[in-house]
């Protein structure tokens, strides 16, 4: 079968080249075009456009960029039309996903997965409008959205979570200590990993409160995880005349051998959980002032770390409305010196891998993709 899969970012591209290589195995005849990235295009087939020209974060970049947009939207479409897919597969991204979606409704018969869903759970709820329309099947991979979108009569399947795949089948994760400093030019200091997020606009946010936040712990090491997609030169200006090092390509083995760890809220932050590494979560709001009061009527959530929603609780330490130098060096001392605080936490992710059950997620997506095709072919 012909497979057309979206996925506008570099976490999507990591899920997807992950499906793409599932969906070989369950289906020998499986041919593809796409739009994402390097990850993708490893697994073969098409690329119809790299996702580092869709990158636009915030209702301001897209509009400053809004002919782009609107070019790469209109070249996705006519892909489709070309390719005449047996099934379009989106991959998060909802903003350009779910216009795609309702391109493919009113204009083929060809059915419309789903793959890591919209997160309307936490804002846009009307959405879900959308997604009954023009959304055949949602493959979810946060255990809570069943009963979510079930409330609004719109049956999911929950194939697990591809962090718990990435985490426990990802290479050097019995690598020692050692070797990685060595291999990084590190000494022999612990370490606390800073995490920024993936695009330029939220590092250049949060990258300089987050460093200052850990600059005074003098017995420990930063070290920051160069985000894919982005040019390690990018950095450098934020970490001028400090000792900070970069690494690139390495954020799980960073996580692994760090002490403590300040992230940027995303996936991030619950890889860090199911690595077990202590953390703090920082997220940057503009005007976050004048629009925190007033969150319930914009967010649906209690919680913005992953890590939290799946918990249930506040497992790990949200710095939203007080994202200070302050409050990260006020945390980041609690991580590092209080016992049972760190405890705690680890208690909670125990719990948290609980939630997310067994790996296999791609396979199970893949699998799952496949028979339904199949069962619509025969109907």
């Amino acid at each position: 079968m012909k497979y057309f899969i979206i996925a506008g970012e570099a976490s999507g591209d990591m899920h997807a080249a992950n499906l793409m290589r599932e969906l070989k195995v369950a289906d020998e005849q499986a041919d593809f075009c796409f739009l994402g990235g390097d990850l993708m295009q490893a697994q073969g087939g098409r690329m119809v456009m790299h996702y580092r020209q869709m990158a636009f974060m915030g209702l301001w970049n897209v509009m400053m960029n809004l002919q782009t947009v609107l070019n790469n939207m209109k070249v996705c479409k006519q892909a489709i039309l070309d390719y005449r897919p047996d099934v379009v597969i989106l991959v998060d991204y909802p903003g350009f996903n779910l216009r795609i979606a309702r391109f493919v409704k009113e204009n083929t018969s060809v059915p419309v997965y789903y793959y890591i869903a919209p997160k309307i759970w936490a804002w846009k709820e009307y959405r879900i409008k959308q997604i009954k329309q023009y959304v055949d099947k949602i493959f979810s991979i946060l255990p809570f959205e069943q009963d979510f979108f079930a409330k609004h009569q719109y049956q999911v399947d929950y194939v697990g979570n591809p962090s718990v795949d990435s985490i426990f089948t990802r290479p050097n994760q019995h690598q020692n200590r050692q070797e990685f400093t060595s291999k990084n030019g590190l000494d022999s200091r612990p370490i606390i990993a800073i995490l920024s997020g993936s695009r330029k606009q939220e590092i250049s946010k949060c990258l300089p409160r987050m460093l200052e936040g850990a600059l005074s712990f003098k017995d420990y090491q930063l070290v920051i995880a160069v985000a894919p997609g982005i040019d390690e030169s990018f950095y450098h200006s934020f970490v001028a005349n400090t000792s900070v090092k970069l690494v690139c390509g390495q954020t799980y083995e960073l996580l692994q051998h760090a002490s403590a760890a300040v992230i940027n809220s995303g996936t991030a932050t619950l890889e860090a959980a199911l690595i077990g590494v202590p953390q703090v979560v920082v997220y940057h709001i503009t005007l976050v002032k004048l629009i925190y009061p007033h969150r319930r009527l914009l967010f649906k959530i209690k919680w913005f770390s992953l890590v939290n929603l799946i918990a249930e609780k506040e497992a790990v330490k949200e710095l939203i409305e007080v994202f200070t130098v302050e409050t990260v060096n006020a945390e980041l001392e609690r991580l590092l010196n209080d016992t049972a605080h760190r405890q705690n936490m680890l208690n909670d992710y125990a719990q948290i891998r609980m939630k997310l059950g067994e790996t296999g997620t791609a396979k199970r997506t893949a699998t799952m993709m496949v028979d339904y095709l199949n069962s619509n072919l025969k109907n």
